[in-house]
């Protein structure tokens, strides 16, 4: 039988894992899954954790948190005899906390209300330190009954909740909010290649910024942990970058909007993947932020890029 509150996690990666973590922390009944054994591994012998399919994890929960990279996973996740989709426990609600194209977002939703399941898209503000000490926000969209007869399962790993109104609107503010930092990011490297240039200490600047009107998320936390410190240790690749952008420039292109900031910080984008690289860490972008500036920018679909590497066949129904 199923277990009341059991909840299940699957993605058990850079934030999947530690999401697992505080359900376990909070003595929760678990269960996880992820496509890869070694990440399974070490919760196979975890008190109260079960690792199961994810027509296991359908069947016996109350509510599931994909922590996967894409919609392109949750979809797989859907499918076949082993799928969430093939026999879910009634009253089951999906929160989605990817970073996906809201379109894609809410063909999903469909599928999963065909078969009688919640869905709910909740973008994540926060890495794994804010997942760890249970400070995540969630930026959420659907219908908000179902938010709030799950919001008990949000309180071991998340500390803001914003619920913005009609499924999908979730992961549009998500990008949009990923569009504004990623600029802003990309601005401060621009500034402090020019106080390079001058002969004045980048980390002058950065105490400056933090003291004053101009500080960010970059200056201070990506500058004086992840650059300055030498360890070049972001932990999220300039592929997620370029598609988040362009995500958001697709969008805006969409509705006619003007957004040449946005335009800008993704054709810079686009220049590092043409260079090659895709899978390095996005503070590499300071690092070789010179190079890239002086390349070519590659062209770009009028109708809003699709990015690199990116598949939405698995979508279909």
């Amino acid at each position: 039988m199923a277990k009341r509150n059991c909840v299940g996690v699957i993605g058990l990666g850079r934030m999947g894992n530690p999401v697992a973590q505080r359900f376990i922390g909070a003595k929760m009944p678990l269960m996880v899954w992820d496509v890869s054994k070694d990440r399974r591994g070490p919760f196979e012998d975890t008190e109260g954790v079960t690792i199961a399919t994810p027509r296991e994890i359908g069947e016996a929960c109350a509510v599931v948190f994909f922590v996967v990279p894409s919609s392109e996973e949750i979809a797989a996740c859907f499918k076949g005899k082993d799928g969430l989709l093939k026999n879910p426990r009634k009253g089951l609600v999906v929160y989605d906390l990817t970073t996906s194209d809201p379109a894609k977002t809410k063909r999903l939703a469909r599928r999963a209300e065909r078969a009688g399941l919640g869905y709910l898209d909740a973008g994540m503000s926060g890495g794994p330190g804010n997942i760890l000490e249970g400070k995540l926000t969630l930026i959420i969209g659907g219908d908000e009954a179902l938010l709030k007869r799950t919001r008990r399962y949000l309180k071991p790993f998340v500390e803001h909740t914003f619920h913005l109104g009609a499924l999908g609107s979730g992961h549009t503010m998500k990008l949009i909010h990923n569009m504004v930092l990623h600029t802003m990011f990309l601005a401060t490297c621009e500034g402090a290649r020019l106080v390079e240039r001058l002969g004045m200490r980048v980390e002058d600047m950065i105490d400056v910024f933090n003291a004053s009107a101009a500080y960010s998320y970059a200056s201070r936390h990506r500058f004086p942990n992840n650059i300055l410190s030498g360890t070049w240790n972001g932990q999220a690749r300039i592929y997620n970058l370029q598609k988040d952008v362009g995500l958001a420039v697709g969008i805006g292109r969409k509705r006619g909007a003007d957004i040449q900031l946005a335009e800008h910080t993704l054709s810079f984008l686009r220049k590092a993947v043409e260079r090659g690289m895709i899978e390095e860490d996005l503070t590499l972008l300071y690092r070789d932020f010179d190079e890239i500036q002086k390349m070519d920018a590659p062209e770009q679909p009028k109708d809003g890029p699709i990015p690199f590497g990116m598949r939405f066949d698995a979508l279909d129904p």
